[in-house]
């Protein structure tokens, strides 16, 4: 049967697939468009098994609440461009309502979530088959608290999501908390949440140092646990200089507004090399 533009406008409606893969593929099968559909899948599995040692690190990042729940996603690509083109954006963002709606504990689950037109798993392959270029489901991040607050950075590479022990939270307090992370990419809330073998490390780094300087033996170790001092007031959030005010902490900030007011989770997930 011939193939109106109409049938190929729909087709690529359908998979985000271009006009000439959608023409070729509804002429292959006769105008039946399930199999064209899945000509078009084929094609993106085979492209993900071509280009798989390709390096995807363009991308959008994206983060959403919804009640208690918040979360990010980043769906990666080979290029800035495709990781601008409107349809990309539009996968990613299907994919973080997905992960609002169903709550998966992990990224596994994510990708295997069932929607209307495919799982999660099948739209990333359908617009890679569209595209030509290696995509990924990078990373998935969620916490639940009693308020959780989201920021996306300008350009869709940054999102923070952070989580605090009350349910009314002053909206622009969590926003700038939200924005801290973002800017200064703590690493954990308080020192005791860092791991041993990143303490033992700074510790390490920082022996040799003053060694190199000329320190002597005996003093080394205070020396280090000196630095590893500072390295908590760079590196843990409620330590952190509060970006907006030098003068005080992020810990001090909260009391400032809430004396009862705490974080108990953030995430926060970047492409920005």
């Amino acid at each position: 049967m011939a193939v109106t533009m109409a049938d190929i406008q729909h087709l690529r409606k359908m998979t985000g697939a271009g006009m000439m893969d959608c023409k070729n593929a509804l002429n292959e099968s006769n105008g039946d468009f399930d199999g064209a559909m899945e000509i078009i899948r084929k094609k993106g599995q085979a492209v993900a098994a071509k280009r798989e040692d390709r390096d995807a690190s363009e991308g959008c990042v994206l983060a959403k609440t919804e009640g208690d729940f918040a979360a990010i996603v980043a769906l990666q690509c080979e290029t800035d461009f495709v990781a601008k083109n409107e349809e990309f954006v539009a996968l990613t963002q299907q994919i973080l309502d997905a992960a609002i709606a169903h709550k998966p504990e992990n990224l596994e689950q994510l990708l295997a979530l069932e929607l209307p037109n495919g799982s999660v798993s099948r739209l990333i392959t359908d617009k890679i088959g569209a595209t030509g270029e290696k995509m990924q489901l990078g990373f998935y991040e969620h916490i639940t608290a009693p308020y959780v607050t989201s920021y996306i950075h300008m350009g869709n590479k940054l999102a923070t999501i952070v989580g605090f022990n009350k349910s009314e939270v002053d909206a622009q307090v969590a926003k700038d908390v939200a924005m801290q992370v973002a800017a200064m990419n703590p690493i954990a809330l308080t020192p005791e949440g860092i791991p041993a073998n990143v303490k033992e490390k700074e510790l390490e780094i920082a022996r040799d140092k003053a060694r190199e300087a000329g320190k002597p033996e005996n003093l080394l170790d205070r020396i280090a646990e000196g630095a590893l001092q500072k390295f908590y007031k760079e590196s843990t959030l409620l330590q952190q200089e509060y970006v907006k005010d030098a003068k005080k902490t992020i810990e001090q900030f909260l009391k400032e507004n809430d004396k009862e007011l705490q974080v108990t989770a953030f995430k926060r997930v970047t492409l920005n090399v």
